[in-house]
């Protein structure tokens, strides 16, 4: 197989921006949903969070990085908003579209709590002019939330990935290395293990092509449903797999697929450790920020038919699995299109869905 598409949200729920070779590190992606936007009720205050199931205008905001500096991966994130607008506001550019600091200075900024899926973390608002830009496009008061320095902990017991004994011992150097680099302290026992940023429940989403295709072809009849809708982060094409062979991945190798990426015989490795459940996002028409009307809008029904394989939660259809990095690339590796990837670990039975309260 080879990977055939890479994608990272820096804010969380807007559209993807795809990539031709990225950074994959313990949290995922280079600057992987590192921003998420809420809505603030207006009488209480409380914040709900901004996704595409939710609020599929969320599909009308595109972002993309500039680059700053050569050969950099941009120090900025451009959003840009495509629907129809009656005024401008808040300080944009030309064409309307706000630049957002990938890293921010987090010490001038207010200090919240944010807590997501159950999994609790420190974040900081970023203020004006980001949460009048967005409340103007949204229509109701919202506000961008950076994570900075803040951390999510891996809840439920089938997700993390369980080291050996061998493999934790050599991993003890680096997350302590890891720790004291982030929150300059020394490491305690809450901090072992894998942490999120504002991914969902695990750090990467892996999918495939085969699977899509399948979906096209048996269940819409031949009708087009895009990959970006399924808002992964590394898509293989699944060639030698049947489609849903991916259900009982618990490995893959990813090794590079060209000469400039250096030595062909380094494997680097993703641990695939639970399925990815389904919601409505999958309905939304990218065109019009709203559910399709078509076939199209009907993609989770259609899911449902035979896709609710996982007795952890009976009611959601799954694609794709949820990944972490690997023993053998702990401290990271870059990953390209065109990198070959290899199973080379499966499960004799299927994944079971285990999250608190999901």
């Amino acid at each position: 197989m080879k990977i055939t598409a890479l994608y990272v949200y820096p804010i969380k729920g807007l559209r993807g921006i795809e990539l031709s070779s990225a950074q994959v590190g313990p949290r995922g992606i280079r600057h992987d949903r590192h921003f998420m936007l809420f809505q603030v009720h207006p009488a209480t205050g409380e914040l709900k969070k901004v996704q595409v199931d939710s609020h599929p205008r969320c599909a009308l905001f595109e972002q993309r990085f500039a680059s700053d500096a050569p050969g950099d991966d941009g120090s900025t994130i451009i959003v840009r908003y495509l629907g129809d607008l009656a005024g401008e506001s808040g300080a944009t550019d030309e064409d309307g579209s706000l630049r957002v600091p990938l890293e921010p200075d987090i010490s001038s900024l207010e200090k919240i709590e944010v807590v997501l899926h159950g999994s609790s973390t420190a974040a900081y608002r970023m203020g004006d002019p980001y949460d009048t830009w967005f409340s103007h496009r949204f229509g109701f008061r919202a506000i961008l939330v950076f994570l900075g320095d803040g951390r999510r902990a891996v809840l439920g017991k089938t997700l993390p990935p369980k080291p050996t004994p061998e493999r934790q011992q050599q991993n003890q150097g680096w997350i302590t290395s890891l720790v004291s680099y982030i929150t300059g302290a020394q490491r305690s026992s809450e901090m072992e293990g894998p942490w999120l940023t504002f991914a969902d429940v695990a750090p990467l989403l892996v999918t495939s092509e085969s699977s899509l295709k399948d979906v096209r072809d048996r269940l819409l009849g031949g009708r087009p449903v895009e990959m970006y809708k399924f808002r992964p982060n590394v898509v293989v094409d699944g060639e030698g797999e049947e489609p849903w062979a991916e259900d009982f991945w618990a490995e893959l190798a990813i090794t590079p697929g060209r000469a400039e990426h250096g030595d062909s015989t380094v494997r680097n490795t993703l641990l695939l450790t639970g399925n990815c459940l389904r919601c409505t996002s999958l309905n939304v028409d990218y065109q019009t920020g709203k559910p399709a009307v078509d076939e199209t809008g009907q993609v989770l029904k259609k899911l449902m038919k035979d896709r609710r394989v996982d007795s952890g939660s009976k009611w959601s259809p799954v694609f794709g699995r949820y990944a972490f990095l690997g023993g053998s690339g702990r401290e990271g590796f870059t990953v390209s299109v065109g990198d070959k990837a290899e199973v080379t670990r499966r499960n004799t039975e299927r994944s079971v869905w285990d999250w608190p309260g999901l």
